[in-house]
């Protein structure tokens, strides 16, 4: 079986030459109070940086706009938990045996948060520069996938709201249910009175997001 060096190593390309930082990024605050919360603030900018520098050179005629739009579809919590679920990152977690019994180990908000956590103790003890490689090399593809900037489909339902004269999309949270550490907000959308949908997520921003989203698809099926 390999060690947590080994697979470190693996996952982020370059071998740890300190343990705690890494161990600290990897342990919920059920667990311990030393948790990864610190290091996932100082993961999350250095993620959004790298990321940022990364589509102004791979995409040079695109505006400012369109830089947005491809950088927030690529740093939200929902891709960081897919690449740390894709990657065994759960198998690694120190969690408190409630947080364990409570789905914590594959709870999009926990394993999002420890990926950028690790991206910042990457970047604490190898620097810029490795952070910037383990960026790139674990979210190639998704970046690459993309020939057009991805509109949000919040921004696109207020668009379609707008150019069929209707009322701009009002969001509302009807339930939130769920432990602090894996909550699920449902959000119910609506214009005016032509349609309404409800989505749930991991997060309100989620939530809202699968909403519009579904709002967006009925409302063109129907055009």
């Amino acid at each position: 079986m390999s060690t947590l060096a080994d697979w470190l190593g693996d996952l982020l390309g370059t071998a740890p030459a300190a343990l705690p930082g890494y161990e600290r990024a990897l342990t919920h605050g059920s667990h311990a109070p030393d948790h990864y919360e610190r290091l996932e603030f100082l993961g999350d900018r250095v993620l959004g940086l790298v990321m940022a520098e990364w589509l102004y050179e791979r995409w040079p005629a695109e505006s400012e706009g369109a830089l947005s739009k491809r950088l927030n579809a690529l740093v939200t919590g929902s891709v960081c938990a897919e690449i740390a679920r894709a990657h065994g990152v759960a198998a690694w977690l120190k969690l408190g045996k409630q947080a364990r019994d409570d789905g914590a180990a594959d709870s999009d908000n926990v394993l999002g948060d420890v990926m950028e956590a690790l991206i910042g103790a990457l970047y604490l003890d190898h620097g810029l520069p490795a952070a910037r490689d383990a960026v790139r090399r674990l979210w190639g593809d998704r970046v690459e996938a993309a020939v057009r900037a991805p509109q949000h489909p919040k921004s696109a339902l207020q668009e379609w709201a707008a150019a069929h004269n209707r009322r701009l999309p009002d969001y509302a949270v009807i339930e939130r249910a769920g432990p602090p550490h894996a909550p699920r907000f449902t959000v119910q959308v609506t214009i005016g009175k032509l349609a309404d949908a409800v989505a749930t997520g991991s997060s309100k921003q989620e939530a809202e997001t699968a909403a519009a989203a579904a709002l967006l698809a009925r409302l063109e099926a129907g055009a």
